[in-house]
């Protein structure tokens, strides 16, 4: 039988899934603050309406042996957001935590490396789209929401929407990459969206209303990175010249 608590939890939850899709946040960030109140709930059993310093500071001690400094903040930032738009309550503890400060130089992937890692892929919508990613400087999420539409390629530049704070902006389009994306369209022929889902295979895509999907999109770079021994916590360049056949 479901407990009182766990009930109230369970519609206050819902309430916050409404409020954190209403106040325009992004997709992933509604599922980290999402996935946080769930883990935050299930630590608490479902009480967790009024905390204390001292629960906090177990909660987010033990979240600490587990889990990145990422983990934390957002776990934090779902809370907070959580009083104040759930509970309407003031939010006292957010000094509470104070990550380190760290600044990494990013791993950059060489030309030859990126040339490996292309080749190595053989699946062609993969390829290109890994190859558009690496030659525009994007984002994953970013490049998987391009649509035929936003290449301009009169001007050379391709626009970018719902970038990183939720910004447009535009980046420069190489022609080797104008070269392949033409090449590539001329193969799945949807007219919106430039990387198109490969459920029902190259017959389908032209009917596709949803892009590539993210996981696999993922797990064929880690396989393909794995096998080139390409040694880089995040295989990604910020431009590159090589352009793979398809």
């Amino acid at each position: 039988m479901t407990s009182s608590s766990e009930s109230k939890f369970k519609r206050n939850y819902q309430t916050y899934l409404k409020h954190v899709k209403l106040k325009g946040l992004q997709p992933k960030t509604i599922e980290a603050y999402a996935r946080g109140i769930r883990r935050i709930g299930a630590y608490f059993d479902h009480q967790i309406n009024d905390l204390s310093e001292q629960q906090l500071t177990d909660y987010f001690t033990d979240l600490l042996d587990s889990h990145s400094w990422s983990a934390v903040k957002l776990d934090l930032y779902g809370l907070k957001f959580y009083y104040a738009h759930v509970l309407h309550k003031p939010w006292e503890n957010i000094g509470l935590i104070k990550p380190p400060k760290a600044q990494r130089l990013p791993d950059i992937v060489t030309i030859e490396e990126a040339e490996r890692l292309f080749m190595a892929t053989l699946t062609v919508s993969y390829r290109v789209f890994y190859f558009t990613v690496y030659s525009l400087g994007l984002r994953l999420g970013e490049g998987l929401r391009l649509q035929v539409g936003d290449i301009d390629a009169n001007r050379r530049r391709v626009h970018i929407r719902d970038a990183k704070g939720n910004k447009d902006r535009f980046a420069p389009l190489p022609d080797a990459t104008l070269g392949l994306l033409r090449r590539f369209w001329q193969v799945h022929r949807n007219p919106e969206l430039l990387f198109p889902n490969r459920h029902g295979g190259l017959k389908a895509a032209h009917r596709a209303t949803t892009p590539l999907d993210r996981g696999g999109v993922q797990r064929t770079l880690s396989k393909v990175v794995s096998h080139c021994g390409i040694k880089k916590r995040s295989p990604r360049t910020a431009f590159v010249t090589v352009m793979p056949p398809i």
